[in-house]
């Protein structure tokens, strides 16, 4: 996970040599291996490595090609055999992943994005047609922010840089907030909090030149594949395949890796698998260590008994982190006394979370020397992990099965203790106009919420609600890409980690083993008797039975739903004394302390979003003291609140 920066002045001039400093000081404890500079032509840019694999310790960026193309690189290739194969011709002895991508772009230009599998972000500057491209990675596992001024363009893998050191203050996105304070809980891909800087969205590369900004999307995945055989066999088989194909992928790293291994299904057949893939002597990593967080305080999170069962399997104890509260704040205040708290200096996109990488994770992470850490995240998404027939039944129903409808419509009824008809109306309400349909509690925006606020940014408040096309490809497709779009608006808000820096790869996400788990049937995935049916079918004897088979693991923290304790009741009332979001006019005061008092009473209210709105109010405060939000000089924190509370 290196990072890239750049800055192109139209009119020629280079840029300022202070201005770089600073920059590679920003950048510089997210890539502390190398610092690269290229400059010419009003054009500076600048890359910071960290290694993960023993190719990328070769690599010389930014790569000039043979056609003059200034091509800076951060990622990492998963099908390098196949490239080297197809491009046998056009390479020299040079095989890092940015030569072959060099070599890729020579032969198919633009094309070529869509044959580089892996998580990668890049940057092209073409000095001979003045012409500046960006692109990302069809699931958008890397950052690549860019804002076009009037005289410049400047792109980042971090959004600091470009915002602190604009020479200006940039207005608040608040469809950027509102996605915060959504059903969802996250903005559009696109978005940032500032208006006029985007992050390039995934699947798609960005070509700029002055005046001319043009976002194209260069793959997707493709709603006519089919995948079908005869027998439930066939697809295990294929199943392993592409699953151990997609965590030899992520295994590939010159240092131990290090698996975090939760005790339930997604985490424990990562590791499972890492292990049976060593075995064939297929892995590229010296050894797989695991991390493990524990809470013996929550009566429904007692997940010792299941990760210990997948570290008995391999022999080996991983770290185990307690993560209760009552430790969780012992260890605040011992950091708190070993260094004096200091205002954050840099800006921060994502509220509630710099990157800072916590002191029990940071041992884990030195004991080995771990730069890269696998994440079952999207796991449940992707699995089948919810046992929810309405696209296997909307399938049937856009193509006129009626009598193996009105079959499976009964078992799930039966299996489920629901009427049929209430799974009838769920799989054939899908296909009518959001607006005609009443909204879930779920869905609708929170009640403290101003109205003209909810009014004007009701699509980001509702998470941009869709229906089903009935002519369009199969709804379980339709489903299945639209749960990839949500997953892709969390990676794209997941804060790159640092002190100390370290890789996030996701095997779930693998775009072969996704290509696959969309094109078999939907009934191979979830069946009314057993959820995630193809992957506990398919790694028995591989993964522990005991977590294969075991009950929905379902965690409900029991601060949350008691209300708030009285020893954060200061803490969290604290926080509305100088309330910005009321101000900006996001946040009705009234109703907002409403719901405080309930809270503070113990009833229930939506803890989760009321903690959300509480971080973001932090985070303007922020934002608004670093001087990089532009706050209308009307506009003024309110401080009635607190002593509304008080009284």
């Amino acid at each position: 996970m290196s990072v890239q920066f750049g800055k192109w002045n139209f009119d020629g001039q280079p840029v300022a040599p202070e201005y770089v400093k600073r920059v590679s000081a920003t950048l510089a404890p997210y890539g502390p291996d190398s610092e690269e500079h290229y400059s010419k032509d009003g054009v500076s840019i600048l890359y910071r490595a960290f290694h993960t694999t023993k190719e990328s310790h070769l690599e010389i960026l930014p790569h000039i090609s043979p056609s003059g193309a200034v091509i800076t690189w951060d990622g990492r290739l998963d099908n390098r055999k196949e490239l080297i194969s197809e491009l046998r011709n056009s390479l020299m002895a040079d095989h890092t992943d940015v030569a072959l991508v060099a070599a890729a772009y020579e032969r198919w230009d633009e094309n070529c994005f869509g044959k580089l599998l892996g998580d990668w972000a890049l940057s092209i500057w073409n000095p001979k047609e003045r012409s500046l491209l960006l692109a990302k990675d069809p699931i958008g596992t890397r950052h690549l922010y860019y804002w076009i001024g009037s005289e410049q363009i400047t792109w980042s893998t971090i959004l600091d840089p470009i915002v602190r050191f604009a020479g200006k203050n940039f207005d608040l996105d608040k469809e950027y907030v509102a996605g915060w304070l959504s059903s969802v809980m996250y903005p559009a891909v696109h978005l940032t909090p500032c208006v006029g800087i985007y992050s390039v969205p995934p699947s798609s590369h960005v070509l700029l030149r002055p005046g001319k900004h043009i976002v194209s999307k260069y793959w997707d995945f493709d709603p006519d594949k089919r995948i079908r055989y005869r027998l439930d066999a066939e697809y295990e088989e294929h199943f392993r395949t592409v699953f151990a194909k997609a965590v030899q992928r992520k295994l590939r790293s010159d240092r131990p890796v290090l698996a975090e291994l939760s005790g339930g299904r997604d985490s424990s057949s990562i590791v499972c698998v890492a292990d049976m893939v060593s075995a064939r002597g297929q892995s590229e990593c010296p050894n797989l260590d695991t991390v493990s967080y524990y809470d013996d305080s929550e009566p429904s999170w007692n997940e010792r008994p299941y990760f210990a069962k997948v570290e008995e399997k391999r022999g080996r104890v991983g770290w185990h982190i307690n993560v209760s509260l009552e430790q969780l704040q012992k260890d605040e205040k011992a950091e708190r006394g070993s260094s004096p708290q200091t205002p954050n200096k840099e800006f921060v996109p994502t509220p509630g979370y710099d990157g800072r990488t916590s002191p029990k994770f940071k041992e884990c992470l030195a004991a080995r020397g771990n730069r890269v850490v696998l994440s079952g995240i999207g796991g449940d998404e992707v699995m089948g992990g919810v046992p929810n027939p309405v696209a296997e039944l909307q399938d049937l129903l856009v193509r006129a099965r009626f009598r193996r409808l009105a079959h499976q419509l009964k078992v799930w009824a039966l299996e489920m203790r629901k009427p049929w008809f209430f799974f009838f109306w769920q799989a054939a309400s899908d296909f009518l106009p959001p607006s005609l349909l009443r909204m879930s509690v779920y869905q609708r925006p929170l009640p403290w919420l101003q109205p003209k606020f909810v009014k004007r940014y009701r699509a980001a408040l509702t998470g941009y609600p869709s229906r089903t096309n009935v002519f369009g490809p199969l709804p379980s497709f339709q489903a299945s890409v639209g749960t990839l779009q949500h997953l892709q608006k969390q990676l794209a808000r997941i804060a790159l980690p640092f002190e100390p820096t370290f890789e996030k790869r996701y095997p779930y996400l693998d775009r072969d083993l996704l290509e696959f788990m969309y094109a078999i049937p939907r009934e191979q995935l979830v069946r009314p008797t057993q959820r995630r049916s193809l992957m506990r079918r398919a790694l028995a004897g591989i993964v522990p039975d005991e977590i294969l088979n075991r009950k929905a693991k379902a965690f409900i923290s029991r601060r949350l739903m008691a209300g708030v304790p009285k020893d954060d009741w200061s803490e969290l009332t604290a926080t509305t004394m100088h309330m910005f979001s009321v101000s900006l006019g996001l946040v009705d005061p009234d109703r907002y302390l409403e719901t405080l008092q309930k809270a503070r009473r113990g009833e229930e209210v939506p803890m989760l979003h009321l903690r959300r709105t509480m971080s973001i109010e932090g985070w303007l405060a922020d934002v608004v003291a670093l001087g990089c939000i532009r706050i209308d000089a009307s506009v003024k924190p309110q401080a009635t609140l607190q002593e509304s509370v008080q009284s």
